[in-house]
């Protein structure tokens, strides 16, 4: 062809006009690279993932601990019997009031009086045929109502004395909030002129649909007056244990694998007061000699869950107890300084450690087992304080801790709650939580990598991701936390225990504190947060050994303060990813975050192992960032397990937009 015809020309112009087109095209992104090295490993912590817990939003009360009566001593309010209501039909006459000159013991100062002037239970409350409905007594609301439940046997118990003119009986019931169905019944006699303790059971039928719009009422058979004191009522409890724990939540932490417990907790350690502490000596021993005390989130601590309660609670789901002693800094910003002033709460904390760890021999070792457990408890960790500050003088308090509690356990390792220079921790605490959904969580997935592996350990104490979400988290505040969590597993070498907090939300107005919490719940049901399933496809798939995990040509995304968040917009990776090895069961977990919107290719190289062309995927996604669990749709975002091929020591998979994935590889 003649170089200069016009087919020539046109060819060549239109070739370069391509030209020019692809190189104003940006080049297309790389393709990011995951690539595993089995060669160079460390261990991992086989405490990684474990549980912190405080009495907030009504963690205990009116939740893990399964009483159902609220102000069950009658002393949330010095004036009034708050959450007790008169029942009085209107042919009845009589009253209710506080009383302080009747009262069972030192530890409950008040009782409730009840004045019966005339009336009588009808024959549905256990009067005689034909006699009118002239019913006086009590009712308790409960924490947000009573949960009735179908075929549910349900404990009561109350102390009470009676006048000399009161012949009874006291009627016991569960009841609507209206009175007119009765759901379970029961009846004591022979209340009389001194103190004494009261129990029955009432048993609901198997036709009874559950409710939670009910109330627990004691009726008083007689004209008279009565007083009462400690009234309880407690249905089935995890292993049912008397004074235990509530099943379906006990559940919903069972299955989350947690390897510690942090108790009991952080500002509730604290108190706002040195008298509002948690002081383990007034929780312990029978319940109707626990005074209880104050909470540090405005409502009051019964204290039925107390120390013996959660080392049966470490027990029941086989974790490592991590003990919290006050430290003498209080939530209200008293400071004990260290020396004598300090030395009572020194003594205090030895004599708690020896409450958990001591035989019978021993003073507190013997109480524990007149409590009902003569074996000592295992204990390895005491943290000294919480979220303590340096102007607060810790250097100094912690000293003092360190060094009597080193002299007679030397075997304990002791936590700070920040950096000390007068003695040296076995851990440090350190606590954060990310106030702007995935921006800063993201950015500190890098927290740990080059730090100093010469000095303490790590316990993240306290972490959680939050937005403008409340209560539960949700797909973007897990995200988060999933992206974090990569960082904590990739350095778990050094960070050898973590804990999600807030752990409970009782969902009901008026009970929580706290942006975001992992477990929501009302009186009748319970649910797992988005969050939570991250939790559990972390700790239900961690192996004993880190393998070096580094991601090439790390995508990124422009992140702005999402939803009320106090970060700056920033380009922060999308893409992350660690991997652990369980040497007895020959099996990787790989975790893959993707917080992209888009689904993400990626290449997964492995290096110094075989891999198996079939294993699992665990994948935690859904439509959209805002997408939450509740109590009305639990299961909403929750992980999908399903088989995965194509694998190989290299591999191409697709994760999807928003997602959290655990690849779960045979490995030789």
């Amino acid at each position: 062809m003649n170089a200069k015809s016009p087919r020539f020309l046109c060819g060549l112009v239109a070739a370069l006009v391509s030209a020019a087109i692809l190189r104003a095209q940006p080049a297309p992104a790389a393709t990011p690279v995951i690539r595993v090295n089995a060669a160079a490993t460390k261990p991992s912590s086989p405490l990684l993932y474990g549980l912190m817990t405080e009495e907030i939003n009504y963690s205990y009360a009116g939740g893990l601990y399964a009483e159902l009566i609220i102000n069950r001593s009658f002393q949330d309010n010095a004036r009034n019997p708050d959450y007790w209501s008169l029942v009085k039909d209107a042919a009845a006459a009589g009253s209710i009031a506080l009383d302080r000159t009747e009262h069972l013991n030192d530890a409950l100062p008040v009782s409730l009086r009840i004045d019966n002037t005339s009336a009588a239970p009808g024959p549905a409350q256990g009067g005689a045929a034909g006699a009118p409905r002239t019913r006086l007594g009590v009712a308790n609301a409960g924490y947000w109502g009573i949960p009735v439940k179908p075929s549910t046997t349900y404990r009561a118990s109350f102390f009470a004395k009676a006048d000399n003119n009161f012949s009874g009986p006291v009627a016991l019931s569960l009841e609507s909030n209206d009175g007119a169905t009765v759901f379970a019944r029961a009846q004591v006699t022979g209340v009389s002129g001194g103190w004494k303790k009261y129990e029955a059971v009432l048993t609901t039928a198997a036709n009874v649909s559950p409710t939670a719009a009910a109330r627990f009422v004691l009726l008083t058979g007689s004209p008279g007056t009565v007083w009462l004191s400690q009234v309880s009522l407690f249905p089935p409890t995890w292993n049912n244990r008397p004074n235990g724990l509530r099943p379906d939540l006990m559940r919903l932490l069972s299955d989350l694998r947690p390897t510690f417990l942090r108790f009991p907790g952080g500002n509730y350690v604290e108190g706002n007061s040195p008298e509002t502490r948690f002081d383990f000596k007034k929780t312990i021993g029978p319940v109707e000699e626990r005074p209880g005390h104050m909470g540090t989130w405005s409502y009051r601590s019964s204290d039925g869950l107390g120390l013996l309660e959660f080392l049966t609670w470490c027990e029941d789901l086989k974790m490592e107890p991590v003990l919290a002693v006050f430290a003498g800094l209080t939530l209200g910003g008293t400071t004990i300084s260290a020396g004598p002033a300090l030395e009572p709460y020194v003594q205090d904390a030895l004599d708690e450690i020896e409450y958990v760890t001591g035989d019978v021999s021993t003073k507190w070792g013997a109480q524990r087992a007149k409590d009902g457990h003569s074996a000592p408890f295992k204990l390895t960790y005491v943290e000294i304080g919480n979220e303590d500050n340096a102007r607060s003088n810790y250097d100094a308090r912690f000293a003092q801790f360190h060094d009597a509690i080193k002299a007679k356990h030397p075997q304990l390792q002791l936590i700070a709650t920040l950096a000390v220079q007068s003695r040296t921790p076995d851990l440090i605490d350190d606590h954060q939580y990310y106030n702007s959904g995935q921006i800063t969580a993201r950015q500190a997935a890098t927290r740990y990598d080059t730090a100093d592996r010469k000095g303490p350990k790590i316990i993240f104490g306290e972490y959680a991701t939050r937005g403008a979400t409340p209560p539960t988290p949700d797909l973007n505040n897990a995200l988060g936390d999933a992206a974090f969590l990569t960082g904590l597993e990739r350095n778990s070498d050094h960070v050898i225990m973590s804990t999600y907090a807030p752990l409970f939300l009782n969902v009901n107005p008026g009970a929580s504190s706290w942006p975001t919490d992992l477990i929501g719940y009302d009186a009748l049901n319970s649910f797992g947060s988005v969050s939570y399933y991250v939790q559990k496809m972390f700790g239900t798939h961690h192996g004993d050994t880190i393998l070096a995990t580094t991601i090439e040509n790390t995508p990124t995304e422009r992140l702005t303060a999402d939803r009320g968040g106090s970060a700056q917009p920033a380009d922060v990776p999308s893409l992350f990813a660690s991997a652990t090895r369980d040497t007895a069961k020959g099996v990787i977990y790989l975790k893959v975050v993707n917080g992209a919107g888009t689904p993400q290719p990626v290449s997964i190289e492995f290096n110094g192992v075989n891999v198996a062309a079939t294993g699992e995927a665990t994948v935690l996604t859904s439509a959209n960032l805002t997408d939450v669990n509740s109590l009305t749709e639990p299961m909403k975002v929750t992980p999908k397990t399903e088989p995965a091929t194509g694998l190989a020591g290299k591999f191409t998979r697709t994760f999807p937009a928003h997602s959290v994935t655990v690849l779960e590889l045979k490995a030789n």
